[in-house]
């Protein structure tokens, strides 16, 4: 069941997001050569005791993973896309790492990701990175109310296939609000027009991520972390919008 959310609802995830962007923002200048993997885990697990809030990951068991889930981030590298479940590992030159975070204050979650470029970037690297930032901003851009959910998946489709990257519909975007995810569900692929329609109030994590050469994926053997089939490098972009009557609220923007 969708659950649509009043202006104060709103105002009190936006509370959460800010809180999820500062965390990211802070990630990215810390995801350096030669940091590990669990430090970052260390230093995310304790912002949010600071902060009073909770993660959305600790103890997440759904159906698809091999729960529960025992950490505050999602950290992957290189192949690997969603789900990165944090291990020792140091960060090479070179790294494209994917940080995926979900936090609720006072009873209201936001969720957001980016995807750095860990030392010396390649330009196929930012190239990937960079469709996905634009595809997740050409989604935002027709989250409109009357369109549908049909619109923003055409529009994180269109980038993708003109940068000649695959698309992936096994993992997309979705609701939330008082929980990490609810209905709808938002794939990055198909058709404009078609789907539930947006209405004020909907609010929704959208997702847009690529593999370089493959749609297909698997589950590492750690039970969590999806990679691309073919090992080629990945990347992932999120944010938490807020359908209004005056056009999408990005409510994850980093200040």
């Amino acid at each position: 069941m969708v659950e649509l959310k009043s202006p104060a609802e709103i105002a009190r995830m936006r509370v959460a997001g800010e809180f999820v962007a500062d965390v990211l923002t802070e990630l990215r200048t810390r995801a350096c050569v030669g940091v590990n993997l669990l430090d970052l885990e260390a230093y995310v697990r304790e912002r949010i005791k600071e902060r009073g809030a909770v993660s959305c990951y600790w103890d997440y068991a759904p159906s698809f993973g091999r729960g529960p889930f025992r950490n505050t981030v999602c950290l992957s590298v290189n192949d690997a896309v969603l789900h990165g479940l944090p291990f020792d590992y140091a960060l090479r030159d070179g790294d494209v790492l994917s940080i995926d975070l979900a936090v609720g204050v006072d009873g209201w979650v936001a969720d957001s990701a980016i995807t750095v470029i860990v030392g010396t970037a390649a330009e196929a690297d930012r190239k990937l990175v960079r469709a996905t930032e634009e595809a997740l901003a050409a989604a935002i851009a027709v989250a409109l109310p009357g369109n549908r959910i049909g619109d923003l998946s055409a529009a994180i489709e269109d980038v993708a296939r003109s940068y000649g990257f695959p698309v992936n519909t096994e993992f997309g975007g979705h609701g939330l609000g008082r929980t990490m995810h609810e209905d709808p569900h938002v794939p990055n692929a198909g058709r404009a027009g078609r789907g539930y329609r947006l209405r004020p109030g909907l609010t929704l994590a959208i997702e847009p991520w690529f593999a370089r050469t493959t749609d297909r994926i698997y589950t590492d053997a750690d039970g969590w972390t999806i990679r691309s089939a073919d090992g080629s490098r990945t990347a992932h972009s999120e944010h938490t919008v807020a359908i209004t009557a005056d056009g999408p609220q990005v409510l994850t923007r980093a200040a």
